[in-house]
């Protein structure tokens, strides 16, 4: 149902003589779904860190700050003062590439399976309404298509047979940069929907 209610708002755009209004329902939509997606990245990487036992939890966390995540590839603002000044069309496309790059490495969050791991789907249709957002604020100006868009590299040794020790160093990897990618997506989208009205103040 929540699938349907997503797909008719975003069929709204093309029929609706206020573009702005419409615009405007489907960057609400669009926020709340990553914010959704965050919360449920902060919940993932919390359950994971209370099975560790607290020298588990530190060895990780050096460990983490030594690395870098996969989506650090795509370049986006340094700071919330490059965010602030960033176009809407600049967020929009960033957050597009952000969440392309979990579309393969989310199917890995919860054990691997589709029917356990509601993630990929929420991604794919969050992905779809970002991408007419986009068109919608093209203004005729060309952007990219999904044949263009960033393709990074398969996430680190993730798919590879692991022991047991760097099987648990890639999950935290990878669970601590899901939340750290789904926390930018959802700035980089509210600052975006802010900037449609006018009189709001945007500063983060």
């Amino acid at each position: 149902m929540d699938k349907v209610v997503f797909l008719l708002s975003i069929l709204s755009l093309g029929i609706s003589s206020q573009p702005i209004t419409d615009s405007q329902r489907l960057f609400s939509i669009a926020v709340s779904r990553v914010q959704h997606l965050h919360l449920l990245a902060q919940r993932l990487l919390s359950d994971f860190e209370n099975s560790l036992q607290i020298d588990e939890q530190r060895q990780l966390n050096k460990i983490f700050l030594q690395d870098f995540c996969n989506s650090d590839y795509i370049i986006s603002p340094i700071d919330k003062h490059e965010t602030q000044r960033s176009s809407v069309l600049k967020l929009l496309s960033i957050s597009y590439r952000l969440i392309d790059s979990w579309e393969v490495p989310s199917q890995f969050l919860s054990g691997g399976s589709a029917q356990r791991n509601p993630i990929s789907p929420k991604l794919s249709e969050l992905k779809t309404g970002i991408l007419l957002l986009i068109r919608a604020n093209q203004d005729g100006v060309e952007m990219f298509t999904d044949g263009t868009v960033l393709q990074l590299a398969p996430y680190g040794n993730y798919y590879q047979n692991l022991g047991a020790d760097e099987s648990q160093r890639r999950s935290y990897e990878l669970l601590a940069c899901f939340k750290k990618d789904m926390h930018k997506v959802e700035t980089y989208l509210t600052v975006a929907k802010c900037r449609l009205s006018p009189e709001a103040n945007c500063t983060l």
